[in-house]
């Protein structure tokens, strides 16, 4: 099964130029997805193309309109997947939430703009906002690109190594923890023993620990959601942490 992401967008060539990249790129090679990107420009129903206008209420900005939108959205015909717009008020892009979307056999992603879309629009086409992150970018091009990013190289056979996606950080609700490569002294910084050792059970246990200390100390919001075992306790009190941070003392 082949993924088809429609991206609706007043920039796509900033869409398209990304696409031919790297593991984007290489899994539209082999067929395991592809992209459909629509400008709503051309939609619009006045020679200036136009797409937004001023707020009811008064305020600073443009709004994108709905009718432009709308029909760009029912030029595609019916929708097979999930219809997502990205939005700093949308709820936030998680690891999670990404390997849901891989599954789908189609999704739909439309770009914000100027102040955002008329509400109406909103209500009326779309099944969930998707958030990047607690700040505000000039559009959704960037965002949905991360949200492809994402989603395309969950899918089998994007990666050369299916492993890869099953330890990075967030695929178990931790950060992940610190690599290292040759050579094993570097300007006088060592590759830490464990890693070096050839005992395969002491290098797991040392990266789990490695895992919860990155996590207390730059993302505790997402240990205190992680259930630890009394092994994990343990583990953290065997290892010292790579991270150095006044918060890796405490755990609670």
């Amino acid at each position: 099964m082949s993924l088809r992401v429609d991206v609706l967008t007043l920039f796509p060539e900033v869409v398209r130029g990304y696409a031919p990249v790297s593991v984007l790129g290489r899994a539209r090679e082999r067929g395991l997805w592809d992209l459909y990107v629509h400008d709503v420009r051309d939609q619009a129903s006045d020679p200036h193309r136009s797409v937004d206008d001023t707020p009811y209420g008064g305020g600073a900005g443009m709004v994108l309109s709905p009718e432009p939108l709308a029909r760009a959205l029912e030029a595609l015909g019916p929708r097979r997947g999930p219809v997502v717009a990205l939005s700093p008020s949308g709820r936030p892009f998680t690891q999670s939430r990404a390997r849901e979307l891989a599954r789908e056999e189609e999704i739909t992603l439309v770009c914000g703009r100027y102040e955002g879309f008329d509400r109406r629009f909103l209500d009326e086409f779309v099944d969930e906002e998707i958030s990047v992150g607690d700040f505000v970018l000039a559009g959704g091009e960037l965002a949905a690109l991360c949200v492809v990013e994402a989603v395309v190289r969950l899918l089998p056979g994007a990666l050369g190594n299916a492993e890869s996606t099953e330890e990075e950080s967030f695929s178990a609700g931790l950060l992940e923890y610190p690599h290292y490569t040759k050579p094993a002294l570097w300007r006088g910084r060592p590759v830490p023993d464990v890693l070096v050792s050839g005992d395969h059970g002491r290098i797991a246990r040392w990266r789990r620990a490695q895992s919860l200390w990155t996590t207390l100390s730059r993302r505790p919001d997402l240990l205190r959601r992680e259930e630890l075992s009394s092994e994990d306790e343990r583990l953290v009190g065997e290892f010292s942490p790579v991270v150095d941070s006044p918060s890796v003392d405490r755990l609670d």
